[in-house]
């Protein structure tokens, strides 16, 4: 008996020491509340809501603001959504190290990653730049040109070419013959064979592409030292907007400069870059935005490597009439 209430005693005085413990506690952090400075508990307050914030943004949704038009009809500008970073692996710090992720980028995936001709200003002003980016859900952005317009650290576009697949455009049309393909389809026929939805635009029309090529063929003859080059007629003006095919331009310019000079191998070589095309390596993607006729992409720097693609294009969040997946 005396062994039972000596249990039943220490019972009671360990539950009774807990139960006090924890009311001491809560009084003291009570009082702790009350000498509080209430800007400093403001302050603690905000630093773990931006905790929190970064955390989300870094490892798993981050919020983005679209600033060109170079996936319209699918993006527009302003338009504000959420790439889901955890799906392909998130960076392990902002501009440093990846984490493994569930899948790879594939073929039709909207994506962003690192622009290849972006010019950092250091390290520091990156990762000052994209917290504040995260903080405020893409509400600020420090990275500004002399214009005072954003400048495309990031981009966002579509994997339209993965490892393995060939790619050739001229005018603004896009071939493609994946691997094991015995000839080259044009993209609308490709699409159907993978199942593919995404809409394409364009901004020019044949017409266009006469001015563009005489042009382009006027430019090479100048830049040979050649007199007179060819006449640029009034209907080989090129248009008054402000789009073009830069990348058709080039090819011409490079053609008609390799008829000129055929011995000369970097000449042959820039020529060859257009007519064959491009070929995708692994651990590739060839990114194009959607509207063609408007968008600085895998035309002018190459294929990306997969590991520089932060994420997947999900859901626009703004405006409200705009709402819904991206596809």
């Amino acid at each position: 008996m005396t062994r039972l209430q000596n249990w039943y005693t220490g019972v009671q005085s360990f539950t009774e020491g807990l139960l006090t413990y924890r009311k001491r506690r809560k009084l003291q952090r009570q009082e702790r509340q009350k000498k509080k400075n209430p800007v400093l508990d403001w302050v603690e307050a905000f630093l773990w809501a931006a905790g929190v914030v970064l955390l989300i943004n870094q490892y798993l949704f981050q919020a983005y603001q679209i600033p060109s038009g170079s996936m319209e009809k699918t993006l527009l500008v302003n338009d504000r959504i959420f790439v889901n970073k955890l799906i392909f692996g998130p960076e392990l710090l902002p501009g440093i190290g990846k984490l493994p992720g569930f899948r790879l980028p594939g073929r039709d995936n909207v994506i962003i990653f690192e622009n290849p001709l972006y010019l950092s200003r250091g390290p520091v002003f990156d990762v000052t730049q994209r917290i504040l980016y995260m903080l405020t859900l893409s509400l600020v952005d420090i990275d500004r040109n002399k214009e005072g317009q954003p400048r495309a650290h990031f981009l966002i576009k579509r994997a339209i070419g993965i490892g393995g697949d060939r790619i050739r455009i001229s005018e603004g049309s896009v071939w493609l013959r994946s691997q094991g393909m015995g000839a080259w389809l044009p993209e609308a026929q490709f699409k159907k064979l993978t199942g593919a939805t995404y809409v394409t635009q364009r901004l020019l029309d044949a017409q266009d592409y006469v001015a563009i090529h005489a042009q382009a063929i006027a430019d090479a003859y100048k830049t040979a030292h050649l007199t007179p080059g060819p006449t640029i007629t009034k209907d080989a003006q090129l248009p008054v907007h402000a789009y073009g095919d830069q990348y058709e331009w080039m090819g011409v310019r490079y053609r008609t400069l390799y008829t000129i000079y055929p011995e000369q191998a970097s000449v042959r070589n820039d020529w060859s870059q257009f007519a064959l095309g491009w070929y995708i390596p692994k651990g590739w993607i060839f990114p194009m935005g959607d509207n063609r006729d408007n968008s600085k992409d895998g035309r002018y720097f190459g294929p990306v490597r997969i590991r520089s693609v932060l994420g997947k294009a999900m859901f626009i969040y703004w405006p409200i009439d705009r709402i819904g997946p991206i596809k």
